[in-house]
This record gives structure tokens, sequence and C-alpha cells, in this order.
């Protein structure tokens, strides 16, 4: 039987501010001046860096609308809306930035990409960390390319993927930019251009790019979008990336990238590839795919920089089943994951705790399903612990296009729950699978992204 805490809604102890309107004509922002920059003990030296100069802030959440083309900032540390901001395309898609100081926006249609300030951030003085808080803010900063479609971060760097248009014969390219490029408005980030369109993915690794590689003459497998089928090693030039290496061993249909501290996977029509770091150079190495999914395409995968195994996800089209992976690239080994579904759900939704040691499904039916990494047999996997209800609503109440969705705090084992039928964000606590927060809302959340100060949490080199 699952071990499923199922919550009453209406018997919730709510530690936080509920939050009183979004759509108000008149808007109240919050500001907190930022802390006077005084180095301690009159500054220089080489004493250990300061706490003075640190802010106490669980972040801020930036949540669209499934209602209209906006974005509201949300305090979590009193429930306050800090201000809303229209987009100006439909369809637009919202990540965090590298360092989680900027919502970012990607308008797919219309080749652009935006950022909104969230207004916190962390700044290294080399004798001391300070911290600032100040009110969100659309920034003037934009980049532009062809069709802005996959988004990664890591490390500090994100990188943007822009597919090409084959119709207008503009060719894919590549972003990579830090939080630092974004302040400063840097129109000339580092860029990769490919002579070819393509439905690709980057990962971005210091001055390495490991990036898909398309053919000219490649061909389909699946349907009507050309996908690569192989990974190249691309070195940053320059301000420009060039390609230095291109692993043999075939990705087909290759869809889906993640990494951590010592590996950079890629999903492919027949397992997944690997790439691993040796020496200075690159190497690749294949996991084949298990018999549970011959035949399946593992399209979406799921890593953390301390995380030792990923999370693979591979989709059966005729059936609708969807197989959850576990996968370990040190011992070459996959494996499906019970996370001991109730009946009727499916997988819609996946993410790590901010350090690594839990990994999380959230389901079609609002419960968030809690594993915990552990190693068996010498292999590292996830082992289900446990899932929190947090819906109560008729799920046929739903509105269209939209679902339950998350994101993850990256200074505490908090994870943000939207529900688009009951209007309101829950806070759960990760490892106590506990409700300890509900934000109520006057529009239908489509999406919520997490910003704020992020703790570090690695425990690998």
């Amino acid at each position: 039987m699952n071990n499923v805490k199922t919550l009453s809604l209406l018997t919730l102890a709510i530690s936080a501010t509920l939050l009183t309107g979004c759509g108000d004509a008149e808007t109240t922002i919050i500001e907190r001046e930022p802390i006077v920059e005084t180095p301690p003990n009159g500054g220089g030296g080489s004493n250990p860096p300061s706490n003075d100069f640190l802010i106490e802030s669980m972040g801020r959440l930036a949540v669209t609308s499934g209602e209209s083309s906006s974005v509201s900032i949300i305090d979590l540390d009193d429930g306050d809306m800090l201000d809303s901001f229209n987009l100006s395309n439909d369809g637009s898609r919202v990540y965090p930035s590298a360092s989680y100081r900027y919502a970012v926006v990607t308008a797919r249609n219309a080749d652009m990409v935006e950022f909104i300030d969230g207004g916190l951030w962390r700044e290294d003085h080399v004798d001391h960390l300070h911290d600032y808080e100040q009110a969100p803010q659309m920034t003037d900063y934009m980049l532009s390319g062809s069709r802005p479609t996959h988004f990664v971060n890591h490390d500090g760097q994100s990188a943007i993927f822009y597919d090409g248009d084959a119709a207008a014969g503009i060719p894919a390219s590549v972003h990579v930019i830090s939080d630092m490029d974004i302040t400063n408005e840097n129109d000339s980030p580092a860029t990769l251009m490919y002579t070819v369109n393509m439905h690709g993915v980057a990962e971005p690794r210091g001055d390495f790019l490991l990036a898909s590689v398309r053919r000219d003459d490649a061909q389909s497998t699946s349907g009507n979008t050309i996908l690569p089928d192989q990974v190249g090693v691309f070195h940053l030039h320059d301000g420009e990336y060039e390609l230095e290496q291109t692993f043999e061993l075939a990705c087909p249909d290759l869809h889906g990238a993640a990494q951590n501290h010592d590996f950079v996977l890629f999903g492919c029509g027949d397992g997944v590839l690997v790439a691993h770091e040796h020496d200075g150079e690159f190497e690749a190495t294949k996991i084949d795919n298990i018999d549970a999914i011959d035949g399946l395409r593992i399209g979406s995968l799921y890593g953390h920089h301390d995380a030792d195994a990923f999370i693979g996800v591979a989709s059966n089209r005729a059936t609708g089943e969807v197989f959850v992976l576990s996968i370990d690239p040190e011992a070459n080994e996959m494996e499906v994951i019970d996370w001991q579904a109730q009946e009727g759900a499916r997988p819609i939704s996946y993410a790590f705790s901010y350090d690594g040691e839990h990994a999380l499904i959230l389901d079609s039916l609002g419960n968030l399903n809690i594993l915990s990494a552990h190693i068996h047999g010498g292999v590292n996997e996830f082992e289900f612990e446990g899932a929190v209800t947090l819906s109560t609503q008729d799920l046929s109440a739903m509105p269209e296009g939209l679902s339950f969705t998350m994101t993850v705090a990256q200074n505490a084992n908090y994870v943000y729950v939207a529900d688009p039928i009951a209007q309101h964000i829950l806070m759960v606590h990760i490892e106590d699978r506990e409700v300890e927060g509900d934000f109520e809302l006057d529009f239908a959340p489509a999406n919520v992204t997490w910003l704020g100060i992020a703790e570090e949490a690695h425990n690998h080199p």
C-alpha cells in the first residue's frame, strides 16, 4: 500500500501570510534598502568572508498566469505580490537563470528571450559576501535567435538552444550566458552557430559545451521533426564555440540531456549516451535500453550536480504508459523506478531537491511523490519514501491546457506546487512531507519558478 499523507486543505496550519490579490489596479511594491556596504575591520587582509551582509529570505516565486500573458512575483517571506509584468508574447515559457536572480522568458514564436530581475542576489566582494534585496523589474536586456526552445542551467551557466527554421533557411544556434552577462547586458554572449537547423540541446561545462550534432543528410525516425543523432564537444575560443570532437557512438533521435559532477547524459532512441571528461579529454560510452523499454526513446533526462543517479523518462505513445528510470552512469546501469503510483496517476513533472538527496515526481492526481537516493548492490538508485496528496479538487475542473506544476527552492528543502483548480501554491517540506504554507491567488497559475539567493550544497568537487 502506498505510504501517502493526505492533507485536508481545510485544516492546514498555515505559516505563511496569504496572498490577497494579484490583479489589482494598484500594487504595493515591497522593497528593503540594501545593507550599507562597510567591510568588517576596515576591509583588506585575508580574513574569511563575513556574514554581516547576508539576507535571510525564503526567496520569491515567478508565477505565470493561465488566463493572461503575465508573470507575477511573490515574496515568500510575507506572501505579498510584489509586482506583475505583462509579457509581449503568448505562449512564453519562464525559467530561472543560472544563479536564480532572473526569470528567463523564452518566446519561441517571437524569436526572443527576455529577463525579469527577481530582486534578490548575492555578490562576492572577496572579504565578504554581500546580499541585495530590491523590487523586481523587467530588464531592457534581450537576446534574439530563431525559435528558442531548449533551456539548460548548470554550475552558473545557462545554455539557450535555438532550433532554427528550415523553411526560412535559418540554422540552429546556442547562447551561453551567466547572471553577470544579464546584469551587464552583454550583447555578445558566448555563441555556437550551426550550419543546419535541428531540435537539439546543449550542456554547458566551463569552457566546453557538449551539444547535439545533426548530419546534413540525417533522416527522422520519429515523425516530421528531424532530430540530431550525434554529440559534439565544443570549446570556447574568442567568444565562439568551435567543434573539437564528435563522439563516434551514435545517439539516434537524440532528445533531452542532463549532467552531474562527473557525467553528461543524452537521451537516445536506443538508450543513453554517457560523456565523461578524463585527463582533459572527453570519452563516451552507451547504456543500452533495458527490456522494459525496448524500442522506446528516453526523451527526457534530469540530473543534479550532487546526485550520482539520473532520472530518465521513456514514453510509449501507443499505450500512454510512462516509464520513470533510475540511471547510474558510473555502474553503467538503468532500471525502472517503482514510485508506487496511485491508480490512474501519471507523472507530469520531475525535479531534485536543492541538495540532490531527494528526487521528486509530481503526478496528474496532485500527488507529490518523494524518493531518496541510496546505493543498492553497488548501484546508485532511488527508493520511494512516501507521497503527499495536495489536491482534493474535482480534477475534471482543471482548466484546459493547464496542470499541476512545481518548483524547488534552492536554499532549503522546500518544493512549491501550483494548483490551477484551487488557484493557490502550496509550500511542502520535502523531508517532513508536510505542507507548511499556502499562497492564495486570484488567477489560475500556469507555471511557477523559484528565484532568490541559492545556497551551495555541493558535496563533490
